[in-house]
């Protein structure tokens, strides 16, 4: 079960924002997504193990809200063929945790606590000394603002009701550069040979942190943060036909059933690569969830 608490600063109220809720999930198998509400957003977040998988999750989740509404979303994925991959994914998300859990106004201040948690993420992983990686994806929600933050081939996007991509992520990869320049189909680079290549991990001397615009959200906009192993198992339009719009509820459950179903037998042209898999979709209130 994913850990819950409540934690405040030491500071005064007039320098130090206060962490209401932090919803963690590390080491997490999930056959449902997971709903919570806060002041202004409704989230689903769901972990899973890749089929047959006999060691822990090496994705790990982690939701955050602030006593001024603020959301803090994150999605690590413990790099494939290092060691110690759940171990990293955990302290990345850790990081994020401990670092937000410390940020002080004005608001600005968030993102220079999200920037720390990602330096303090790679020193700690670094510090493994066994070779361990993560990627580390981020994104904050003030009011109807959302930014993200990412190393590595996690996605992010914000998803209008009618199937706009108002916003999407580049992920860091030889694959995910071809498709942003145009070489690359992005139905055909699903089926790539170098798609579980990435070029920029946490625990690497050259780690860097790509930091995007601040995009404005519409009511029924969706935030989507995913791991890899959503994203290489769907087809992009899929994802956003599921999340765009309904309840979001039924669009986690969807996104999860799809991609368990596709890795454990791939059908065609469908893409299949069996792996952890960890999400999460924001949406503002209003409605049914």
């Amino acid at each position: 079960m994913p850990k819950r608490s409540k934690a405040s600063g030491s500071c005064s109220p007039e320098t130090r924002r206060v962490v209401t809720e932090l919803h963690l999930f590390k080491h997490v198998d999930m056959a449902r997504a997971s709903g919570f509400e806060f002041a202004t957003l409704r989230g689903f977040v769901c972990t899973a193990a890749k089929p047959g998988r006999e060691g822990p999750n090496e994705d790990a989740a982690a939701l955050i809200a602030l006593d001024d509404g603020s959301v803090v979303a994150v999605i690590s994925d413990g790099a494939g063929g290092h060691p110690d991959g759940a171990v990293a994914a955990g302290l990345a998300v850790d990081a994020i945790c401990a670092s937000v859990a410390s940020v002080a106004d004005p608001p600005q201040g968030l993102r220079s606590a999200i920037i720390n948690g990602f330096e303090a993420a790679n020193r700690a992983i670094a510090d493994l000394g066994t070779g361990a990686a993560a990627t580390l994806a981020v994104v904050e929600v003030q009011g109807n603002t959302m930014r993200a933050y990412h190393a590595g081939d996690s996605v992010v996007a914000v998803v209008g009701q009618r199937g706009r991509i108002k916003w999407q992520n580049i992920p860091h990869s030889p694959v995910g550069y071809a498709v942003e320049a145009g070489l690359l189909d992005r139905g055909d680079a699903l089926h790539h040979e170098d798609l579980h290549l990435v070029s920029n991990l946490l625990g690497a001397s050259d780690m860097r942190i790509e930091l995007g615009p601040p995009v404005p959200l519409a009511m029924r906009d969706t935030v989507l943060l995913a791991s890899d192993g959503l994203s290489d198992n769907l087809h992009f339009d899929e994802i956003v036909e599921r999340i765009r719009k309904g309840p979001l509820s039924k669009a986690a459950d969807a996104l999860l059933t799809l991609g368990q179903a596709r890795m454990a037998a791939p059908e065609g042209a469908a893409p299949s690569k069996p792996d952890d898999l960890a999400f999460i979709v924001l949406r503002q209130r209003h409605g049914r969830a």
